[in-house]
């Protein structure tokens, strides 16, 4: 074989190789009805708690490859939800996430690290209204079983808390704040169940 065809099989190979292991890690379905994202901030002596109803996400995940392995969401910002809909539509206001020209937030994963036992680490850029942020969320593999109901099936759960300072991606003013009346600091819970064929 000559040297030129030698090297060029050679980095195919090398190239399809990487290719696989980069793929390794499985896709898992996002199971909408057992997912969520929940958020609570404060509001003078009391705690607002909410979700956002509506949001998709890609995971892709094995504790075997971390390289291959993401969490991509992009969330509704309209389908935040408070149980007042009078708060609610203050919230998509523009005083707040301004839904109208912000429709949506995202975050895309750059980079997926084992901390201990089932404690990971995600590494993304999170983007709020007009502001990326590269962000660190910590996450935990509650487990991965048979599905009861398709033994041809297996379920994954995941469970992640951040606090994010809402003033750094310009949600609200800091009169708010500065009033006592909407903390700064929301604190946030995502719960993922994610089931694939195995």
């Amino acid at each position: 074989m000559k040297p030129f065809f030698k090297r060029s099989a050679v980095f195919l190979f090398v190239l399809l190789f990487s290719a696989q292991a980069i793929a390794a890690a499985p896709k898992w379905e996002l199971d909408p009805a057992h997912s969520g994202i929940y958020f609570g901030i404060n509001h003078i002596y009391s705690t607002v708690r909410g979700y956002f109803e509506d949001f998709n996400g890609t995971v892709m995940f094995s504790p075997d490859d971390l390289a291959g392995s993401r969490f991509d969401f992009e969330v509704d910002v309209k389908s935040i939800n408070t149980g007042n809909s009078k708060r609610d539509g203050h919230l998509n206001s523009a005083d707040f996430f301004d839904s109208k020209k912000f429709p949506t937030m995202s975050f895309k994963s750059t980079a997926v690290k084992h901390v201990k036992d089932n404690q990971y680490l995600v590494q993304g850029e999170m983007t709020v209204k007009d502001v990326s942020e590269t962000v660190s969320v910590p996450f935990t593999l509650l487990g991965v079983t048979v599905n009861p109901f398709d033994d041809k099936s297996e379920v994954a759960g995941f469970e992640a808390r951040m606090t994010v300072d809402r003033l750094a991606y310009h949600v609200g003013g800091g009169k708010f704040a500065d009033m006592g009346v909407v903390g700064k600091e929301v604190d946030v819970l995502i719960t993922l169940e994610v089931t694939r064929k195995k």
